[in-house]
């Protein structure tokens, strides 16, 4: 069983959300009124991010470049869905190796994350503990979910996160620009582009004009795909060199 007093809950943070909200597929996501925003589309948070990032970004990459392994940086861990869904995935994959870097300068209180019902319904309740511990454990630690699956946690900002890795995918799943303006500029996109290998992806849900812009301004190829459930578009982009 996960322990409770492992050092990845959080104690004091900034962005408590106050609302717990049942989206239209059913699954939960979290609105903070004090920025009318929520953490995954109100459409579906299952989903929004089994389209954008688990088929569009890492089942699009794995498919393309023929490889098991891969590393994966989430910029906006948040309810720790992306994760859960990329170690299902896993699961189903006996080749897959995965290598995921978290980044999540806000993490959820212990009493929130319990009442989040994506384990259930995702048919994957064997793996609560697994969805428990990718909240409880340690930040700046490597932690085994499986033994195909390392989860490395950061309780930073991504302006001041250092890696010697090089990633394949990055899930780009920070607040909206009208919230988070300062994460979806180009000068954030040129850093990411320093993160990653060449061939490597961005996959966000955001399709506005001024992010295809900075991203293209970054070195990247960007494609406009069908938006999930509510959403017209999203984006993927590909660092070519």
């Amino acid at each position: 069983m996960v322990d409770p007093e492992q050092k990845g809950w959080a104690t004091n943070t900034s962005l408590v959300p106050h609302e717990l909200v049942k989206t239209g597929d059913g699954s939960h996501t979290l609105f903070l009124p004090e920025i009318n925003e929520h953490y995954h589309s109100y459409h579906g948070a299952i989903n929004e991010s089994k389209h954008v990032f688990i088929k569009n970004g890492l089942e699009y990459y794995l498919s393309e470049k023929k490889d098991d392994s891969v590393n994966v940086l989430e910029v906006g861990m948040g309810t720790g869905l992306n994760i859960f869904l990329t170690f299902l995935h896993s699961v189903n994959e006996p080749k897959q190796y995965v290598n995921y870097f978290a980044l999540e300068p806000f993490p959820l209180e212990r009493d929130i994350v319990r009442q989040l019902n994506y384990p259930v319904l995702l048919n994957a309740g064997i793996y609560t503990d697994q969805f428990n511990l990718i909240h409880s454990t340690a930040f700046n630690e490597s932690t085994r979910l499986s033994d195909r699956f390392l989860l490395t946690k950061k309780n930073e900002k991504l302006e001041y996160f250092i890696s010697e890795e090089s990633f394949d995918i990055v899930f780009f799943d920070a607040f909206a620009p009208r919230v988070q303006p300062e994460l979806w500029t180009k000068a954030v996109f040129d850093r990411l582009h320093t993160f990653l290998k060449p061939g490597g992806i961005i996959v966000t849900y955001c399709a506005k004009g001024e992010v295809k812009r900075n991203l293209k301004a970054s070195g990247f190829i960007v494609e406009s795909l069908p938006g999930p459930p509510g959403k017209r578009e999203m984006v993927r982009a590909v660092r070519s060199v």
